[in-house]
C-alpha cells in the first residue's frame, strides 16, 4: 500500500486548509485511516483517524476545528482543517491500518499569526 498525501501549505491564522490522502497498491477498503502531525523537535501524534464504518476519533486540540472523513471507493481520507492556529504549524502525514502500518510522505502545513 502506497499513501501520496496533498494538500497542506502556508496560511494565516483562522484560515482553512483540506489535506487529502490517496491509497493505492490495493482493491480493498482499508481498515483505519488518518492522520497525524509532527512540529519540528517534537514527536508525532496522532490529529485524527476514520475506520472504514466511519467511526472517527480526534486529538484534543483538533476536535471542533478539524473533521476527518474517507471516501472508500477510492481509498482516500480527508482532513479539513478550519480556523488554524500557529501551533498548527507541522508535518502532517498521511497513515492506514491494513494488515500493518504504513505511512504518507508528508505534507507540510505551515501558519502564520
Amino acid at each position: 500500500v502506497q499513501l501520496q498525501a496533498s494538500g497542506g501549505g502556508l496560511v494565516q491564522a483562522g484560515e482553512s486548509l483540506r489535506l487529502s490522502c490517496v491509497a493505492s497498491g490495493t482493491q480493498q477498503s482499508i481498515n483505519i485511516m488518518g492522520w497525524y502531525r509532527q512540529a519540528p523537535g517534537k514527536s508525532r501524534d496522532l490529529v485524527a483517524f476514520i475506520t472504514r464504518g466511519g467511526v472517527s476519533n480526534y486529538a484534543d486540540s483538533a476536535r471542533g476545528r478539524f473533521t476527518v472523513s474517507r471516501d472508500n471507493t477510492k481509498n482516500t481520507v480527508y482532513l479539513q482543517m478550519n480556523s488554524l492556529r500557529p501551533e498548527d504549524t507541522a508535518i502532517y502525514y498521511c497513515h492506514a491500518f491494513f494488515g500493518k502500518n504504513y505511512w504518507g510522505q508528508g505534507t507540510e502545513v505551515t501558519v502564520s499569526s
